[in-house]
């Protein structure tokens, strides 16, 4: 399982546009990517879970990546994530 913290740069978070680049990123991966913010966990592959967690600028999101493809996903995640939604 790879694990890591982002923290939200993004002056509007996590808006719908990054989330469905974001979701359409990791769908095509076997892997289970979870998201966790203030204790819920989501999973990725679900835009209506995500937009749910209502993370916005200077919040801190976790990403869980666990399965057969997860250096790949994981790799692909933090990359669209760093583009689309601005972490660091």
């Amino acid at each position: 399982m790879i694990e890591k913290t982002f923290t939200i740069i993004d002056k509007d978070g996590i808006h719908a546009r990054p989330a469905a680049i974001l979701v359409s990123t990791v769908s095509k991966f076997k892997s289970e990517v979870i998201v966790e913010y203030k204790g819920k966990q989501v999973n990725l592959k679900s835009i209506t879970s995500l937009m749910t967690l209502g993370a916005g600028e200077g919040d801190q999101i976790k990403v869980f990546v666990e399965g057969p493809d997860e250096e790949e996903a994981f790799q692909e995640t933090e990359a669209v994530l760093k583009i689309s939604i601005v972490v660091k």
